[in-house]
């Protein structure tokens, strides 16, 4: 674990020296990735709980990414439009604050993966793998059809939403406090994998059978890492809309899925920080590879293989050499 623990610790100063040098060279855009970085992150994180404590293999995470972006583009857009989000029975208007945002947008995705989980859940294997993507692509097109929010077109925020204290729209000021949700997301699940909760997901990860022989229920601990999941995706979908000021269809879509699935896979499933480096490198590689070809994802595809074949703890994993994972 101290070797893995100080890699966390380079990964971490890498998050800070990189954005560091950006502001003093005046790169605006290299502090832009390195926000996506932490987004991005977050919603791997919120995918980790599911699939390295829990064993959840799911494809359709672009649904809960989606509707946390929906939340935030729903209820900023009704205050940029001077009206309100629902006037009977209740008036209820929409919010320009973030934090209000934040808790909208995981309730909604928590919710949703509450539903979806307890479908999902009653199945395994591949099944559970193609009923998650079912319904992330069932909330694709409908926010494609969906034409009060824009539909196949997308909606536009022209001002990104306030948070206390703080001028959200400089770079700088944004990407801190995206940095500090991550790194809040990062303790609690750090917390969550050691709790008695944690430790009777990962059992059940291992062995449902001898789980159920001592009282515990696979399933409904289950059902609540994958709505834990769901609401932590959900907030990363909100800041990732209030990052481009857009939000369209495409954060419902299967590639957001995969592309969720890949940063854990680089990273490090089941690794606390893998995510992170994961995230890190592949918005490393789009960077640099994007600007010599189209054609980048192959040499992607090639990395995921070689990982998936010779290296199955992933970039932690293989740096942190035969410890244990974070579980």
């Amino acid at each position: 674990m101290k070797r893995e623990r100080a890699i966390n610790a380079a990964v971490v100063l890498a998050m800070l020296v990189v954005p560091l040098w950006a502001w003093m060279a005046d790169e605006p855009f290299i502090l832009t990735l390195a926000t996506k970085v932490a987004i991005l992150a977050l919603a791997g994180v919120g995918l980790n709980i599911a699939l390295g404590l829990g064993g959840l293999v799911s494809f359709g995470h672009a649904a809960f990414f989606g509707i946390g972006g929906y939340a935030m583009g729903i209820l900023a857009s009704h205050v940029q439009s001077y009206t309100p989000l629902m006037e009977w029975p209740l008036l209820i208007e929409g919010s320009k604050s973030m934090p209000v945002i934040w808790v909208v947008a995981m309730m909604a995705s928590g919710l949703a993966a509450l539903v979806i989980g307890a479908l999902s859940l009653r199945t395994s294997g591949v099944y559970f793998i193609m009923i998650t993507l079912a319904f992330g692509q069932m909330l694709y097109y409908f926010a494609i059809s969906w034409s009060a929010y824009g539909g196949e077109d997308g909606l536009s925020i022209y001002v990104r939403n306030g948070f206390p204290g703080l001028n959200t729209l400089d770079p700088v000021q944004f990407l801190l406090l995206c940095y500090a949700v991550l790194g809040v997301v990062l303790f609690g699940a750090a917390r969550l994998a050691r709790s008695p909760f944690g430790l009777a997901l990962s059992a059940a990860r291992q062995s449902a059978a001898r789980v159920e022989t001592v009282g515990i229920a696979p399933y409904r601990v289950r059902l609540v890492a994958f709505a834990i999941s769901g609401a932590v995706t959900g907030l990363a979908g909100a800041l990732y809309a209030d990052l481009n000021r857009f939000v369209s269809p495409t954060m419902f879509s299967w590639h957001t899925s995969g592309e969720i699935m890949v940063f854990v896979i680089l990273g490090g499933v089941a690794r606390l920080f893998g995510p992170v480096a994961g995230a890190a490198l592949y918005i490393l590689l789009e960077h640099l590879l994007g600007g010599v070809s189209d054609y980048w994802q192959i040499w992607l595809g090639l990395l995921l293989l070689a990982v998936v074949l010779f290296a199955r703890g992933g970039l932690i994993g293989t740096l942190a050499g035969r410890e244990v994972a974070h579980d």
